[in-house]
């Protein structure tokens, strides 16, 4: 029998302007496509002129230049599109979706796809299965004493995966599909019983559970940031009055 973690999946990263996810646009982004472990990868990479500047500071995260991102990136609409088919295909396949941080970068290609195509991920998500694994939510919730930051580079350091190129889209979705495959291994004896499709509901739940206790520590430590407990997409905001 092979399990979830020995059978293909695909990830999805995205590169930023910003941490924004309502306000803050997709400059790139990659889907990563892997039949076994150790398989060669297929990826599709997009490049997007956002249409607004690229603060200095997400440009020191991922390399990428207003004068960069404007000679060779596209025009969001078309990209926005591509990549939402993409994650439907995947889907359709019944291939796992490994997203770190799923509520980040589903949500911002979300608000992207509302701005550009006047559409949602759920649309083209409506006929297939969404089945996400998120490795910050899986490891928070089987190491959940573990002391110290759950970032991918942290993560990766966990469990023994090379992150060459971090901050690169391509490079972070590989090294998340790595990292839950990892996960899956270390943890079978709890994890090898269960579907993807298991797991993608299971994680709902301890994501929810994981947001507030993130939110009682602020709240203890006097920190007034609200942390949202749904998973894997964000709810739209309601419009302005």
């Amino acid at each position: 029998m092979t399990h979830w973690f020995d059978g293909p999946l695909a990830a999805f990263d995205t590169e930023t302007t910003g941490v924004d996810v309502e306000a803050d646009r997709i400059v790139s982004a990659a889907v990563v496509v892997q039949d076994t472990p150790g398989g060669r990868p297929r990826i599709t990479r997009w490049l997007v002129n956002p249409g607004i500047p690229v603060p200095p500071a997400a440009t020191e995260v991922h390399g990428l230049t207003d004068d960069h991102l404007q000679r060779n990136g596209r025009w969001p609409a078309p990209v926005m599109e591509e990549i939402a088919r993409s994650l439907a295909e995947q889907c359709a396949a019944s291939r796992p979706l490994v997203v770190m941080n799923a509520p980040f970068d589903l949500t911002l290609l979300d608000r992207e796809l509302r701005r550009h195509r006047a559409s949602s991920l759920a649309r083209y998500l409506e006929n297939v299965p969404l089945c996400v694994l998120d490795p910050r939510v899986l490891d928070k919730h089987l190491d959940r004493y573990r002391k110290g930051r759950r970032t991918l580079t942290d993560l990766c350091a966990q469990y023994d995966v090379a992150l060459d190129g971090a901050h690169d889209a391509a490079a972070d979705a590989l090294a998340a599909m790595e990292v839950v495959r990892a996960v899956g291994r270390r943890y079978a004896s709890r994890l090898e019983r269960l579907s993807a499709a298991e797991l993608h509901t299971l994680q709902a739940v301890w994501h929810a559970a994981q947001a507030r206790g993130l939110q009682a520590w602020f709240a203890r430590s006097g920190v007034p940031e609200p942390v949202d407990p749904a998973w894997p997409l964000r709810p739209e905001l309601p419009a302005a009055a």
